[in-house]
């Protein structure tokens, strides 16, 4: 199984742009951080862009800038941005419907994929992109003693 690693790339630009306090950062310099290709920086940048979390500045001196202070960006606010589709699925295909498992199954998965899915926003809406720069410069700190 592939897991898209989106998010994770979406949370560390946000925190470098939250780190970089206005100041533009390009693209080449974001992907230098994440070590990978600019252009997929660019297509979560634009995801973050359409989301309401950054804002990008053409020509000489341009580059990428949040759009909000880090203080009101909540990880479910990057997430909701960069993520298209649900945490968890269904099968990709009905199940035996003249199966009393198959038949039932689905209706029972909803109920707890819903309500894990809930759990798993409610932790992400409590913390900001603020909070996880504190913690990123904490760690460099410890790391660095």
């Amino acid at each position: 199984m592939t897991r898209n690693s989106q998010f994770a790339i979406a949370l560390h630009i946000l925190t470098l742009l939250a780190q970089a306090d206005q100041e533009a950062l390009t693209s080449e310099y974001i992907a230098s951080s994440v070590n990978t290709n600019p252009v997929f920086i660019r297509r979560v940048l634009g995801k973050l862009a359409r989301g309401g979390l950054t804002t990008s500045q053409p020509g000489v001196g341009g580059g990428w800038q949040l759009l909000r202070s880090p203080e009101c960006i909540t990880l479910l606010d990057a997430y909701g941005a960069v993520e298209d589709e649900r945490l968890l699925s269904l099968h990709h295909s009905p199940p035996n419907a003249q199966c009393p498992v198959g038949r039932n199954i689905q209706r029972s998965l909803l109920q707890y994929f819903g309500e894990a899915e809930q759990a798993f926003a409610q932790t992400l809406a409590q913390y900001t992109v603020a909070q996880l720069l504190h913690a990123v410069i904490q760690d460099a700190q410890d790391t660095s003693a």
